[in-house]
């Protein structure tokens, strides 16, 4: 009788895979294609007021800004990867 700790983190490791993709993966994706969405409106925006320069500005800053935050969605992707492989996780891929 005493605590199996490879067993506490079978089930450790299990809950965090399940967690990831169950919650974390699928809202990756959501906010990975709201930044899309915003640099593609930006781009419209761009070229839909090529003769209105404060709109094209606004355009610039939503392509601008939606790809900053692809950068950061899929870095943050990258990094909880990389966690995953070195605890020994199993990610499955999105």
């Amino acid at each position: 009788a005493g605590f199996c700790y490879h067993c506490g983190m079978d089930v450790f490791k299990s809950f965090v895979g399940k967690v990831e993709t169950a919650i974390i993966n699928p809202l990756i994706t959501l906010i990975a294609l709201a930044a899309f969405v915003v640099f593609i409106w930006g781009v419209v925006e761009f070229i839909a007021n090529a003769g209105n320069e404060e709109k094209r500005a606004t355009g610039q800053q939503h392509m601008l800004w939606g790809f900053i935050g692809l950068v950061i969605i899929f870095g943050a992707k990258a990094i909880i990867t990389i966690a995953a492989n070195t605890f020994g996780i199993q990610v499955p891929a999105v």
